[in-house]
């Protein structure tokens, strides 16, 4: 009688979660302080250092612990029932988005900012017709 045996290529792990996550090998690798052929390395490495693991862990926001008992079958259970009870716990409305900030604060902060940029534009221009008024009447 044959046993299935566990998956245990750490490396696959990471890649998975880190695609489940939406980050690409490039922003994992900026928050290691890695490159990212690094990356690849270790997401194609059957065993990662447990130190190494803990970063990791932390970069993606995840325990050492989720990565090792990572599995395909258990994030689709996750997923259905975090959805299914976000749902039974609304009272009849889902709302999928929780956000954590004011989105029209965020609008007001980007249009400050687009109008500070837009004012220091306008000056640098003053100061290069200033500039070529003053090399015309020389």
């Amino acid at each position: 009688m044959e046993t299935k045996t566990r998956n245990s290529h750490i490396g696959r792990k990471i890649s998975r979660i880190r695609e489940l996550r939406g980050m690409k090998q490039e922003t994992l690798a900026e928050q290691l302080g890695i490159s990212q052929q690094a990356v690849s390395n270790i997401e194609n490495s059957e065993k990662v250092e447990d130190a190494k693991l803990e970063e990791i862990a932390k970069a993606l926001g995840v325990t050492k612990q989720a990565i090792e008992n990572f599995s395909e079958e258990s994030m689709i259970n996750y997923f259905n029932n975090f959805y299914d009870n976000s749902f039974a716990h609304s009272q009849g409305t889902f709302h999928p988005n929780n956000c954590t900030f004011n989105p029209l604060d965020k609008l007001v902060e980007v249009y400050e900012e687009n109008r500070k940029l837009y004012e220091r534009l306008l000056q640098a221009e003053k100061d290069k017709v200033a500039y070529l008024e003053k090399l015309t009447k020389s």
